[in-house]
């Protein structure tokens, strides 16, 4: 690049830096409570949020009435209507992307959503998911699940550091975009090989 785009005579670059001190230990605590305080009000007041959205979605169906059956829920319905995008991943099961759609409120929350859904409590629950995955579509979830845009608190935290929302759009389109191929890649070249 010096022949083309930096023709000419290197420009010597100084910086001053400025004297490095040990930090006290009053500083890095006032620091990091202030730090983990901001966090936490952002973080919980989007968890909240995130999970009041996700419970009203499962305990009311479309015409708002509650419903005791979570298969009846307005979620279920969404995972429903999107089970046909998962379906080259290896899960097609309605239940699988509605965990996921419980993801964006918090990445724990896609194994206890399959839970509640499978009607399993935790020392059934591998039984029940033997039952909706095979070997393969389960690492191909898993991969999904690890690549996906990550939960509501760290959107938040996205938007706030690019401030902008049609950036953060895209961020969380880009990662759920490339989990889906990396996801669809997993599962379409295990099975040529299986």
């Amino acid at each position: 690049m010096r022949r083309t785009v930096y023709k000419g005579a290197p420009v010597p670059f100084v910086m001053e830096l400025p004297n490095y001190r040990f930090p006290s230990l009053k500083t890095v605590l006032l620091l990091l409570m202030d730090k983990a305080k901001d966090f936490i009000q952002r973080a919980f007041t989007v968890i909240f949020l995130a999970s009041i959205v996700i419970w009203f979605l499962q305990s009311f169906d479309i015409r708002f009435n509650y419903t005791a059956d979570s298969a009846d829920s307005m979620l279920a319905a969404i995972g429903k209507t999107i089970s046909v995008v998962f379906t080259p991943l290896g899960f097609s099961d309605w239940r699988i992307p509605t965990g996921l759609i419980t993801g964006f409120a918090a990445k724990e929350a896609v194994i206890s959503t399959l839970a509640v859904l499978t009607g399993t409590n935790g020392a059934e629950l591998g039984g029940s998911l033997h039952a909706l995955f095979s070997p393969l579509s389960a690492f191909s979830f898993l991969v999904f699940t690890l690549l996906y845009t990550p939960c509501v608190a760290a959107i938040s935290a996205v938007k706030r550091e690019l401030g902008s929302l049609w950036g953060t759009f895209f961020i969380i389109l880009y990662q759920t975009g490339f989990a889906w191929l990396a996801a669809f890649a997993v599962y379409q070249i295990g099975r040529l090989i299986l």
